[in-house]
């Protein structure tokens, strides 16, 4: 792989292997063309790293360097980090996807929640996307006291009748359910931390520790207000300023994406939030989603667990319209988002997490793909960063050239 310069006002750095030079071109234009301030972006091929590029500014407001072990709050994408986890539990035999909740965590049952199955959770389906109760940071440090709180929550309607996007309570749920059939009895980030980012050699962490410095982690500038009133479909802007709205239940109270936040640490030390809270290195988010999608042998999945995660997502009884987002047809299975002609990533097998402002992380078993875009400036798209979109339009029709003439010198050959 070539050391890269890009020539362009914003130096990019990295470097990308022979074939993907059209995807560090791209990245370096994103300088220019789409207001980037500042990220990275990291692919897996087969196993292989492909591309690893960073440039720009972690911090908008002093200018202080991108550099190669900068890590970043992903949002929303944490989800897929999360879902990995009982991906993991799964392959190991301590998790049924078909069996109820309640199996393994018995005070679940409670209002009518008795029937609601691990697959319909991780879909989205259970009707538990807001937390009634009060929720703030001293309920999320003590796990037991979390967990009394979300097993008394009610659904919002008949489980597995609707779809409603649990942007932050799928995460505390997730962690409880792992806590339960993990033999260690581990948390969710320590069990991420163990069998995941360990293994691997990454800086990707949903429990972030005290002792990473603050000049490691990227701020996130927000949108403009223009770009914010501009950038939103009316719908879900007007959905998202209503405190009644469901999506607003879901994202700014009990407890809040507030609460993964810190003035004085950039980021909140010590504290698990497996919907939105993860932090990483673009590098580290692909290198995860490249053992999902080669044979998994990495961090000793199954075939059949990769097999489920591939397969299409089951609709509620009233089709994919999510109540929270109010799209069309957005899908989600196993914990993760698979892709859809409205919000298309990778092939149809693909799966992966979207996070609120531009982050990405996906598996393509296809391919062979494991891909993460993360960002400094966020951005406004609900599915599909333009800045993201570039670079996977380059990537993929990089794969496209170099499969073409893999095929052409075997024509070549077998004349």
């Amino acid at each position: 792989m070539a050391t890269l310069e890009s020539a362009a006002v914003t130096t990019v750095y990295g470097s990308v292997s022979p074939g993907f030079e059209r995807v560090r071109e791209t990245f370096a234009e994103n300088f220019a063309s789409t207001h980037e301030v500042g990220g990275a972006c990291c692919v897996f091929h087969r196993g292989d790293m492909v591309v690893d590029l960073w440039g720009g500014a972690r911090n908008r407001a002093t200018g202080e360097p991108w550099e190669r072990d900068t890590m970043v709050v992903v949002h929303s994408a944490t989800k897929g980090l999360a879902a990995m986890t009982l991906a993991i539990a799964h392959s190991r035999g301590w998790l049924d996807y078909e069996a109820p909740v309640c199996r393994y965590w018995p005070e679940f049952a409670q209002h009518g929640k008795d029937t609601i199955t691990v697959r319909q959770l991780l879909a989205h389906q259970a009707g538990l996307f807001a937390i009634d109760e009060p929720v703030d940071r001293a309920v999320l440090e003590d796990f037991d006291r979390l967990a009394a709180v979300l097993a008394r929550q009610r659904p919002a309607w008949p489980p597995g009748t609707r779809q409603a996007y649990h942007a932050l309570s799928l995460g505390f749920y997730e962690g409880e359910l792992l806590r339960r059939v993990d033999p260690r009895h581990r948390t969710l980030g320590r069990f991420f931390q163990d069998e995941i980012a360990t293994r691997l050699g990454e800086d990707v962490y949903i429990r972030l520790p005290e002792e990473v410095p603050n000049t490691r982690l990227a701020t996130l500038a927000p949108p403009s207000a223009l770009r914010m009133l501009t950038g939103f479909p009316p719908r879900f802007l007007l959905q998202a300023m209503n405190r009644r709205s469901n999506i607003y239940r879901a994202i700014a109270v009990n407890p809040g994406t507030g609460v993964y936040l810190d003035e004085r640490r950039v980021y909140a030390r010590n504290l698990e939030v497996p919907s939105g809270g993860g932090v990483g290195t673009a590098r580290g988010i692909a290198h995860a989603y490249s053992a999902f999608a080669t044979d998994g042998s990495q961090l000793d999945l199954r075939p059949d667990t990769l097999r489920l995660l591939a397969m299409p997502a089951r609709p509620p009884a009233r089709g994919f319209h999510d109540e929270c987002m109010q799209s069309e047809n957005v899908q989600f299975s196993l914990g993760f988002m698979k892709s859809t002609p409205q919000w298309p990533f990778g092939s149809p097998d693909s799966f992966g997490s979207p996070g609120a402002g531009g982050a990405l992380g996906f598996a393509d078993p296809r391919a062979g793909i494991g891909y993460a875009y993360v960002t400094s400036q966020m951005g406004t798209h609900l599915t599909g960063d333009p800045r993201d979109i570039a670079l996977r339009d380059a990537l993929y029709s990089a794969l496209r050239t170099i499969e073409n003439g893999n095929m052409q010198h075997g024509d070549a050959r077998s004349a």
